[in-house]
């Protein structure tokens, strides 16, 4: 059993952040550690607070995992503050594959990351990055660019490149269209994964999701672009059959292939 490493916020709700990475984790087959850098209150109407953890304490949870149980795999998700953000990056080892999901706002519309942030997660994070998963807003606020066409969006990727990251995976969520493309953009090539847009309420912790699956996918030995389509395959499956909890965002049903056995 293979060992993923999630960093990122806790969600009272159960649909996103630490709550989602570990039912994914487990779903895909490997064992979930974690290092929780904030708590929040929310459900599928919005989030109504954030407390987050200290840095020290962050660094020390990622020290501890690592030191006697270790990592097959690591995936970056809220990581709230600029003083979180150095801390991590300061302890992430240098041979194991990280998985940053941005995470800046909310499916609720709730800000998650700072502006000021922002600068630190480029400079520290994107460059120890073996792939970077931001959404179509994501992908704008952090290169500056434009992402309303296909040129533009892998434009977008191949800039997130040139700032570090050794892939992008520039996710069409955000767009328009009956096909939802994303584009995962690496110096070898640009592959497009297109699937059918699914129009459902039910999309809350959508990114949190799919950047764990390919963290496992990568833990388990799958090259990035297989563990790109296993994971985007496994979100379709998991929105498709979402329980329809609550009266907003609902969560997507991340034992969706453990209730398929």
């Amino acid at each position: 059993m293979k060992r993923v490493l999630t960093i990122a916020g806790s969600d009272s709700g159960g649909g996103a952040g630490i709550e989602a990475d570990i039912k994914t984790i487990s779903a895909l087959g490997a064992y979930a550690c974690t290092a929780i850098t904030a708590v929040t209150a929310q459900n599928t109407l919005g989030v109504a607070g954030v407390h987050t953890l200290p840095a020290d304490f962050v660094r020390l949870s990622i020290e501890t995992v690592l030191s006697d149980i270790g990592a097959d795999a690591i995936k970056l998700g809220m990581l709230a503050n600029e003083e979180i953000i150095r801390a991590v990056g300061a302890c992430l080892p240098q041979n194991i594959p990280v998985v940053l999901d941005p995470v800046m706002v909310a499916t609720s519309g709730a800000v998650l990351l700072p502006d000021a942030a922002i600068a630190a997660l480029t400079a520290e994070l994107l460059p120890r990055a073996s792939v970077v998963t931001p959404n179509l807003p994501e992908a704008a606020k952090l290169t500056g660019l434009r992402v309303e066409t296909e040129k533009e969006r892998i434009a977008a990727g191949r800039a997130l490149l040139a700032m570090g990251a050794k892939a992008a995976l520039v996710k069409g969520g955000h767009g328009s269209g009956e096909m939802l493309t994303d584009y995962l953009v690496t110096a070898e090539a640009v592959e497009a994964i297109a699937l059918p847009r699914l129009h459902s309420r039910n999309t809350h912790g959508t990114g949190c999701t799919m950047a764990s699956a390919i963290a496992t996918g990568l833990a388990q030995g799958l090259p990035l672009l297989d563990a790109t389509r296993r994971a985007r395959h496994y979100l379709q499956a998991a929105i498709r059959t979402a329980p329809g909890f609550g009266a907003g965002h609902g969560p997507v049903n991340h034992l969706v292939i453990t209730n398929s056995k």
